[in-house]
């Protein structure tokens, strides 16, 4: 017979039966060409996986959000100011897709988390398992290969795949990796330990953003989510987004940069949102992301972000908000090295060589990018130091003036260089930095444009030359420019001022710093994390695995009486501008959401039919395939019902929102209301808005002429009749839709946070699993047991 944790880990396992009935096939539904008739904003693929934008001019009344007053902390360092207050010993996964440049940041991090109490475990490509563990930390396969990544992404730098591509069959096989990470993500937050069996539920996440699982598991947990990365995600007027190539415009510069990042997340999400949601639907039982919602979900929910790069090379940009912090590169402690004779022979024999490797980069033509190198280094004059990388340089070169090497730690070797020549990974080009070496970046795809930028900028290097236009006399100039003492004393200053950097420790305090601590710390052992709420008589406390066992075992509570507390409730609200397209929008959602929900009534009760009938086969007995088909078809039911529910909820409520939001498209503020999360913060929001748009609407119409006539005169005067009568009509039926709609919200939120879904049961066995593994491992005596007695008692005490 199979138990529960075995079904749990086949109902969950990457690539399995949940994924079906994806067409992998299918190409994402990409645009070459993106337009804005309203905007003038247009943006094309690039073949270097960026994207061309063109904004020729702004809509008048388009306005931006505010710049904060500047502080010398916004516009340069970003270290916290305030005490550092108490958290609690956390369960913690980290995320991250990539290579190993991308892998070695976190690990850092990692032990940086591990040193200040918490359980570290880092979910990544198998291939890493052993660097990961070797690390002193706990290590969960996700599945995909980064080598197949890499060589697919250098073979289609463009967001667009080639022909060739599409004929190979590469984006099926693509889509698929993604699907498996995305469920290999998710057994991360709440499997066992692959090696020793440990328990383990996930109590926070920190995650790249390329790894896409972090919003949507946090989601199903309720638990916090905090997101790091070595390139700018955030919107900003500093700077243009990493993956856009701007054209010169007619638009003001920094305009232009602020819209970049809208257009590069919307390109994005068009190519996985298709997957993303239907891993969402199938796995977490969660409701699909509306397409104008996915974009921009970090945004809207303000998930803090902390970018792992010096403030020295690029400072914070002021328009950032607090929850994003710049914290510097995160360096792992070096490692212990002994140089292969090979090296320190080589090293010992001569001046400081020019070390040159694109380490992860797959390149289709390896012998040409050799013979450019090899001829590069003869015409300088220099001697090199060359990284054979994944595509294996060097093949058939032999030369006393140039060494081919395998693996060698940067940190070690980049002190015994004298200018280093790479692809621009973050990782290489902070560790070159911050050992005041010379930088020439040869960038493939991705961000690697921009560190380039940002090398030239700071004049520690000449500016970057793409791969395809590099030949042997552009390579040759750079390694040259690289040797000259002025370009030595720009990197040397750069290296200085990032000595004083503490970027992973700087990272645990931000991500600290944004914990919602209150409701994640039990309040009988505040070192211990919350995962029980006890809640009778309008009374509750906030428990530990340890401290509810203690309590129930010594009969002092009921069981029945603790719930799963959700620490980080995450609600996806859809941004409206309009009653019309609000309406339009959710109408459209709520046929999908209806339609998907009606074909799994007929689907999940099939496929369940066909596992019972195959273990039945194996176990020699069919009594359980009836009982299996019946849940599985009162389950999609279920789904059924709660989708038309949400449908009678989601029209009236995108009719509230959008009459709220018109006011907007004229300049003008909109009241926020607060966030619904259950029955009662929905009465209260619905009776604000009852009470608000009734007072607004009416009070615009006097207001807003006056306001008018005082600024522009006549003229002035009639723009406020206009927006006084527009704001009468929809802000009182802001008023009456929300006042029904609202609540309608809160109070279905309520129950959703009740229902028994097959993700939440999973959670809840896994948490169980955990708490049994805790009592086995940490005994607790009378003496404790007393005093944690005493202490509940005076909480609920305190409460009445």
């Amino acid at each position: 017979m199979r138990d529960g944790k075995e079904d749990r880990e086949a109902t969950n396992r990457p690539g399995g039966e949940h994924h079906e009935q994806m067409d992998w096939d299918a190409p994402p539904p990409y645009e070459v060409y993106v337009e804005s008739q309203g905007n003038n904003m247009s943006a094309q693929v690039m073949d270097d996986g960026r994207f061309s934008m063109q904004i020729t001019g702004i809509e008048q009344g388009f306005t931006l959000p505010p710049i904060p007053a500047a502080t010398p902390e916004s516009l340069w360092k970003n270290r916290p100011q305030s005490a550092p207050r108490s958290y609690p010993e956390l369960n913690i996964v980290i995320q991250v897709v990539g290579s190993r440049g991308d892998v070695q940041p976190f690990v850092a991090l990692g032990q940086e988390l591990k040193a200040a109490g918490h359980r570290v475990r880092l979910a990544t490509h198998d291939m890493f398992a052993s660097f990961i563990l070797e690390s002193g930390l706990e290590f969960f396969p996700i599945g995909g290969d980064p080598a197949e990544l890499m060589a697919y992404m250098v073979k289609n730098p463009s967001i667009l795949p080639t022909l060739e591509t599409i004929r190979a069959g590469d984006i099926a096989k693509k889509r698929k990796m993604i699907a498996q990470m995305l469920d290999g993500f998710w057994k991360s937050c709440i499997a066992n330990d692959p090696s020793t069996g440990v328990p383990f539920v996930a109590e926070a996440i920190i995650a790249n953003p390329p790894s896409f699982a972090h919003f949507h598991c946090a989601q199903a947990l309720a638990i916090p989510v905090h997101l790091m990365f070595t390139m700018p995600w955030s919107r900003t007027r500093a700077f243009p987004h990493p993956l856009a190539n701007i054209q010169v415009t007619k638009a003001d510069p920094s305009t232009t940069n602020f819209l970049s990042y809208g257009l590069v997340d919307t390109l994005t999400w068009q190519g996985l949102g298709d997957v993303v949601n239907h891993w969402r639907r199938h796995t977490l039982n969660l409701e699909s992301v509306p397409p104008m919602v996915g974009p921009y979900l970090a945004d809207a929910l303000e998930i803090p972000f902390t970018y792992c790069w010096s403030p020295w090379l690029v400072p914070k940009p002021r328009d950032w908000p607090s929850y994003i912090d710049v914290c510097g590169f995160f360096f792992r402690n070096a490692p212990l090295y002994t140089p292969t004779p090979e090296i320190d022979r080589f090293l010992k024999s001569g001046s400081k060589p020019v070390y040159i490797g694109f380490g992860s980069i797959v390149m289709e033509e390896p012998e040409k990018m050799t013979q450019i190198i090899v001829e590069a280094i003869r015409t300088c004059g220099v001697r090199a130091i060359v990284s054979r990388g994944w595509s294996k340089l060097g093949s058939g070169i032999s030369d006393e003036k140039i060494l081919f090497i395998d693996d060698c730690p940067h940190e070690w070797l980049f002190k015994h260089v004298a200018a280093v020549v790479h692809h621009g990974g973050a990782g290489t080009t902070a560790c070159g930095l911050a050992n005041g070496c010379p930088t020439t970046i040869v960038p493939f795809f991705g961000d690697q444009p921009f560190w380039g930028n940002m090398v030239a900028a700071a004049a520690a290097g000449p500016r970057p030359i793409d791969h395809k236009l590099l030949s042997s006399d552009a390579l040759a100039k750079a390694i040259s420019f690289c040797l000259l003492p002025e370009t030595l004393y720009a990197a040397r200053k750069l290296s200085f001022g990032m000595k004083s950097d503490s970027g992973v420790k700087e990272a645990v305090q931000s991500f600290h710093r944004n914990l919602p601590i209150n409701n994640m710390t039990c309040e009988l052992l505040p070192k211990k994390a919350a995962t029980w709420v006890w809640s009778k008589r309008k009374q509750t406390v906030k428990l530990s695995h340890r401290a509810a066992a203690a309590l129930v075992e010594c009969g002092h509570i009921d069981v029945k009486d603790l719930a799963l507390i959700k620490t980080k409730p995450i609600y996806i609200d859809v941004r409206r501008w309009d009653p019309f397209t609000a309406t339009t929008s959710a109408a459209v959602n709520s046929i999908g959401n209806m339609g998907s929900a009606l074909s799994d009534v007929v689907q999940t009760p099939m496929r369940e039919y066909r596992k019972a009938q195959t273990l039945s086969r194996s176990e020699s007995g069919n009594s359980n395939t009836a009982n299996a088909v019946g849940k599985a078809t009162s389950a999609s039911l279920g789904k059924f019902g709660s989708a038309l529910i949400k449908t009678g909820i989601d029209l009236p409520l995108a009719f509230a929102d959008g009459f709220r939001d018109v006011p907007r498209l004229y300049g003008q503020k909109v009241r926020d209301h607060g966030p619904i999360s259950d029955w009662k913060t929905g009465g209260v929001v619905g009776g604000k808005a009852l009470a608000y748009g009734m007072y607004d609407g009416y009070a615009g119409l006097f207001k807003d002429p006056y306001k008018g006539a005082k600024k522009e005169g006549a003229a002035g005067f009639a723009k406020g009749v206009a927006t006084g009568v527009a704001g009468f009509m929809t802000k009182n039926a802001n008023a009456i839709f929300g006042f029904v709609a609202y609540p309608a919200l809160g109070l279905y939120r309520s129950f959703e946070g009740r229902e028994s879904t097959e993700a939440q049961t999973m959670i809840l066995m896994a948490q169980k699993e955990y708490g049994s593994y805790l009592a086995h491992t940490e005994s607790v005596d009378k003496e404790e047991v007393a005093e944690l007695v005493e202490t509940f008692e005076d909480r609920r005490l305190f409460q009445i």
